[in-house]
């Protein structure tokens, strides 16, 4: 399984894994490594190299020069190539899926999925890369007031070099392939820094990759500690564009980066509204589905419910109802809700809930936590003074306040610190 079989070589010992650079598995020099704890027993599970400044050097130099050379490769190799790479993942799904049951307390069978989507995620970028990259622009010169038909220019799209790729703890394989095969296919080089939770997925990920014959120093996958390659990584001068997905470190990186291209995904606190027109039991179906699965920890879950109080008493009770069904208990065994990333976040959350009962919340369940696992609550009556009203718990517990107009509804998405997208 993991770490084993094909992926023998990125082990170093007993679930210590190595770093890749330059088409290889090394270990630090740091003789350094992190500590991947499990969520569900809360003890150390895997282990990463801790990768020194010196050694990010190294890997960016390489992701330069290899990026040259792979700049001219032609479309249809770099494609064949993404096809092998998705092939490889699929077919090894089971010992990836292992790692994001253990390392983020992913369910079973949801960690499987994610694998094998993002397989045809890359073939799907690979296709779609030389549809678009292969079609030119062709543009004349008399658009422009006093110009005449004189002129032809052709336009076609170029790499921007190396990409910094820093995928989120909740999809460290689908959110990493969603950066490393659209970089690919344009003709950059990946300088890849995976999550802690995620890491072992990741690199088990980039071995795909790997096998796939991707020529030496194009991909390259770095562990370690934020406080020491963090700032470094995303502030190194070789860095050309960052693509990031998190929460709000990514503020930050946005203000060290400098006048590169930035590509980001920051969270949310995405509204469901209901209206008094609304089928009620599919709207409670999809609240479930939108608020609970893999634990409320998606950047695109439902985290508040704005009812209609005209309707808010029916669908509170449907959903309920749901909630009541829904299993609780370790990913091995696919429960709809299993253990949250870490202590920190079960904090976080428990901070949320204290917040809310404080100031007078409904519970529409007992709030119960053994641990990292967090039972399922459902939150009504919460008004505008409450913490979880603004905040994103990324966690299974969700807010339900009760609105008299859909301008209400609208005027509290607006005046959220979040983005909104459709």
């Amino acid at each position: 399984m993991a770490g084993t079989g094909l992926f023998a070589e990125i082990l170093d010992g007993e679930h210590v894994y190595k770093y890749y650079a330059d088409g290889e598995w090394k270990k630090s020099t740091s003789g350094k490594t992190v500590a991947i704890i499990n969520p569900t027993t809360r003890k150390t599970q895997y282990k990463v190299q801790a990768c020194s400044q010196e050694e990010v050097n190294k890997v960016m130099d390489l992701a330069k020069t290899a990026q040259k050379s792979w700049a001219k490769t032609p479309l249809w190799k770099r494609a064949e190539l993404l096809h092998k790479a998705a092939a490889i993942l699929k077919e090894h799904k089971a010992p990836i899926a292992e790692c994001l049951v253990k390392e983020i307390a992913k369910p079973a069978k949801d960690s499987v999925t994610e694998v094998v989507r993002s397989g045809d995620l890359v073939s799907y970028t690979a296709e779609e890369g030389v549809r678009i990259l292969g079609e030119g622009k062709f543009l004349v010169s008399d658009s422009f007031p006093g110009n005449e038909r004189t002129k032809y220019c052709l336009t076609s799209k170029i790499p921007l070099g190396v990409v910094l790729a820093i995928p989120p703890f909740n999809y460290p394989v689908n959110l990493a392939v969603s950066k490393i095969a659209p970089a690919l296919i344009a003709g950059n080089s990946i300088v890849l820094k995976p999550p802690t939770q995620g890491a072992v997925s990741a690199l088990h990920l980039v071995h795909c990759f790997h096998l796939a014959g991707f020529p030496k120093g194009l991909i390259n996958c770095v562990t370690g500690k934020g406080s020491e390659i963090g700032d470094f990584l995303t502030m190194h001068p070789g860095v050309n564009c960052i693509s990031f997905t998190g929460g709000d470190t990514g503020i930050a990186i946005s203000k060290k980066a400098g006048m590169i291209p930035l590509q980001m995904e920051l969270g949310g606190k995405d509204a469901c509204i209901v209206l008094e027109d609304a089928d009620l039991d599919l709207v409670a179906a999809n609240i479930i589905k939108g608020g609970f699965s893999y634990s409320g920890q998606r950047c695109t879950a439902v985290k508040v419910v704005l009812v209609m109080e005209s309707v808010a008493d029916s669908l509170v009770e449907k959903v309920k109802a749901k909630v009541a069904k829904l299993t609780v208990g370790p990913p091995e065994d696919d429960c709809d809700i299993t253990p949250v990333v870490s202590e920190s976040s079960a904090n976080y959350i428990e901070g949320l809930v204290k917040d809310a009962k404080e100031k007078g919340a409904t519970f529409c369940q007992e709030y119960k936590r053994e641990g990292n696992l967090i039972w399922p609550l459902l939150l009504d009556n919460v008004r505008p003074d409450m913490r979880i009203a603004w905040e994103e718990p990324f966690g299974p517990v969700l807010p339900v306040l009760r609105i008299n107009s859909v301008e209400e509804g609208i005027h509290h998405c607006n005046a959220s610190n979040f983005g909104l997208q459709v």
